[in-house]
């Protein structure tokens, strides 16, 4: 004796089929939301982009074996602890973008010198600002 009978079989297998279609309009109005708010992007964003990217072009003109007076065309030390062979300097425009530079000494002294030579410069980073 079959107490739920036919009908509540087919009602079973209805639903199952309208959930999963039910959950595949939702997770394709979620992809399609997603690929709308990816090509939104408004002037704003390029411009911020342009910029972003004209920073890193301009750090990356800084190169091992160039002076350190050469650095300050486009960056500024930043305040925290420092020695003469290792400095943090931050971006002119942005004290957040930020690089840490290791140096050569040029000459016997204990103070840092213009002519110190960059040995290595790390690629720009974020960072809030540090001050003494």
């Amino acid at each position: 004796m079959n107490v739920l009978g036919t009908d509540w079989r087919i009602y079973v297998g209805k639903l199952k089929w309208t959930t999963l279609l039910l959950a595949m309009m939702v997770i394709s109005a979620v992809a399609q939301q997603a690929d709308s708010d990816a090509r939104n992007v408004t002037s704003s964003d390029r411009e911020h982009t342009q910029w972003v990217d004209q920073v890193m072009r301009s750090i990356s003109t800084i190169k091992p074996g160039m002076a350190r007076k050469d650095l300050f065309r486009v960056l500024v030390e930043e305040g925290g602890l420092s020695t003469r062979s290792q400095r943090r300097y931050v971006y002119k425009h942005c004290p957040y973008i930020k690089v840490d530079v290791e140096f050569s000494p040029s000459d016997d002294q204990q103070n840092e010198s213009p002519n110190d030579k960059i040995v290595t410069i790390s690629r720009p980073y974020l960072e809030y600002t540090i001050s003494d």
